[in-house]
C-alpha cells in the first residue's frame, strides 16, 4: 500500500483524492461486490457509475463486439449514435428530443450553458450554494466545494440550496417558493450587473446539497420564475437519471417540470467514459448555430454500445421498479437504525442519506468515522453536504433486500462503535 501511494503521488503529483484513511486497492467487481487487492469483498453503496452492476455481462459484451468491429468519431455515418439517440429520446415526456454525446458529465454541464449563452445571448448563472456540477473552467466557476481562484466570478449567483432541517423561508410548506423568490431577486442581480441572465443550473434531487426531502411539486415555483426571468432551465440528471430514483427514467419529470436542456454523464454507458446533453430542438439549433462544437471521442461507436446496453438490461431487468421496491424496504430499515446523533433518514429509490448532528451542530468528524468503520466493516459508502455530515448510499441499482439487510447491520455495527 505504501509502495502504491508513493509511486501514485510521483507520477500523479501531490493531493491527488483517495477514499479513507487507509485507502483501498480495488481489483475486481461483479454485480454491486467490490475485491481488493488482500481478497477482501465489499458491498458497494457509493458507486453509481456501474448502474447495472460491475462488470455487467451484457455492458462487456457489447463494447468487446464494438471494439472489434469498428470504433472512430462522429464526423463518420454511423447508425450506433443515431439508433441510441432516438431512443434516449423516447424515455422523455417532453419536447428533449435532441442530444449531443460527450465523455463527462462536466462537458455535459458545460455545454448546458454554452446553450444558455446562445439563446439568451446573456452570461449570467445561477445555481445553489452547496452545489457541484463539474470540473471545466465554466462549471468550476460557481463549485462551492473548490471555490474558483480570486473568488466568484461577476456573472455567477450562488442561492441558498433547500434543506430538510432548515427551510428556507422558515417552513417547508413555503420552501419552494422561498427558493424561487431567491432566483428571481439573483436573477435581476445579473440583469443589473450586465451580465444578464441565462439559465439556472440545478440537480433536480439537489444530490450534493444533501439530497433533502423536498414535496413533489418542490420545483414548480422555480421554474416559473426562470422563465419570468428570461432564463433557461438546466437540469443536471447526472446522478439521480437513469431511473435510480424509482419513480421513473427521470427526477425532473416526477417533480412536474419541464426543462430546456438536461445533462446526463455517470452511470449512462456503466463505466464507459460516456455522457450527453438533451435538449429542445430550438436551444440545441441556437448552440449549434453559435458555436462549432464537436468531440472526438463523444458518441463514437463504442461508447453507443455501452449505452445501448444499459438501457437494453433497465428494461429487461425492471430495474425502475426495483429501485422502487428496494428502496422504499431499505429506508424503512435505515429508519430502524438508532444512534443519538441520527436527526433525519431519507431516500428515494436506490439514493439513501443519514443526516449526523451533534447538540444541533453538523457531526462532520462521527460522519467521517462511521465511513471508515463501514470500510473496516466491509461496506463503501460516503458522505455529502454542506458540512460532509450527511452518510451517502447511491449503490448500483441491481442492490436488492439480501443487500439492504447486510447494509442495515453493518450500519448499525458501525454506529454503534463510534459513539458521540
Amino acid at each position: 500500500m505504501t509502495d502504491l501511494l508513493t509511486r501514485r503521488q510521483a507520477v500523479l503529483g501531490p493531493n491527488v483524492p483517495t477514499f479513507y484513511d487507509a485507502p483501498v486497492e480495488i481489483v475486481r467487481g461483479e454485480g454491486v461486490w467490490l475485491w481488493d487487492a488482500d481478497g477482501k469483498q465489499y458491498l458497494d453503496c457509493y458507486n453509481n457509475v456501474p448502474h447495472v452492476g460491475h462488470c455487467h455481462p451484457k455492458v462487456v459484451e457489447a463494447i468487446t463486439r464494438q471494439a472489434s468491429t469498428l470504433n472512430t468519431h462522429t464526423r463518420y455515418l454511423h447508425q450506433g449514435i443515431l439508433d441510441y439517440g432516438e431512443r434516449l429520446a423516447e424515455t422523455f415526456n417532453s419536447a428533449l428530443s435532441q442530444m449531443i454525446m460527450v465523455c463527462t458529465g462536466s462537458e455535459a454541464n458545460d455545454i448546458a450553458l454554452r446553450m444558455a449563452q446562445a439563446v439568451t445571448g446573456k452570461t449570467g448563472i445561477i445555481a445553489t450554494d452547496n452545489t457541484y456540477h463539474g470540473n471545466t473552467t465554466a462549471t468550476a466557476a460557481f463549485s462551492t466545494r473548490r471555490p474558483p481562484i480570486g473568488g466568484y466570478p461577476d456573472h455567477v449567483r450562488l442561492v441558498p440550496a433547500p434543506d430538510t432541517l432548515r427551510p428556507l423561508g422558515g417552513t417547508s410548506e413555503g420552501q419552494g417558493q422561498a427558493f424561487a423568490d431567491q432566483v428571481t431577486r439573483a436573477a435581476a442581480e445579473l440583469e443589473a450587473n450586465g451580465s444578464g441572465f441565462s439559465g439556472l443550473m440545478i440537480c433536480p434531487s439537489f444530490a450534493n446539497e444533501g439530497m433533502h426531502d423536498l414535496p413533489r411539486d418542490f420545483l414548480k415555483p422555480v421554474a416559473k420564475a426562470v422563465k419570468a426571468a428570461g432564463g433557461l432551465l438546466l437540469v443536471d440528471e447526472v446522478q439521480p437519471g437513469f431511473g435510480r430514483s424509482g419513480t421513473g427514467m427521470w427526477v425532473h419529470e416526477w417533480s412536474g417540470i419541464a426543462p430546456d436542456v438536461v445533462t446526463l454523464g455517470k452511470p449512462m454507458a456503466n463505466g464507459h467514459p460516456t455522457a450527453a446533453v438533451v435538449a429542445t430542438p430550438d436551444v440545441m439549433a441556437a448552440f449549434r448555430n453559435a458555436f462549432g462544437y464537436f468531440n472526438t471521442f463523444g458518441g463514437n461507436p463504442v461508447s453507443c454500445a455501452a449505452a445501448s446496453a444499459v438501457l437494453d438490461i433497465i428494461e429487461e431487468d425492471e430495474l425502475v421498479t426495483h429501485a422502487a421496491d428496494v428502496g422504499a424496504y431499505t429506508l424503512g430499515l435505515l429508519r430502524g437504525v438508532s444512534h443519538p446523533a441520527i436527526v433525519n433518514v431519507r431516500g428515494q429509490g436506490q439514493f439513501y442519506g443519514v443526516e449526523l448532528e451533534i447538540d444541533g451542530a453538523p457531526a462532520t468528524e462521527l460522519a467521517r468515522r462511521v465511513v471508515e468503520t463501514m470500510k473496516e466493516n466491509g461496506v463503501l459508502m460516503g458522505v455529502i453536504g454542506r458540512k460532509q455530515h450527511i452518510l451517502k448510499m447511491r449503490p448500483p441499482m441491481p442492490f436488492d433486500r439480501a443487500n439492504a439487510d447486510l447494509l442495515a447491520e453493518r450500519l448499525q455495527e458501525s454506529l454503534n462503535a463510534c459513539p458521540i
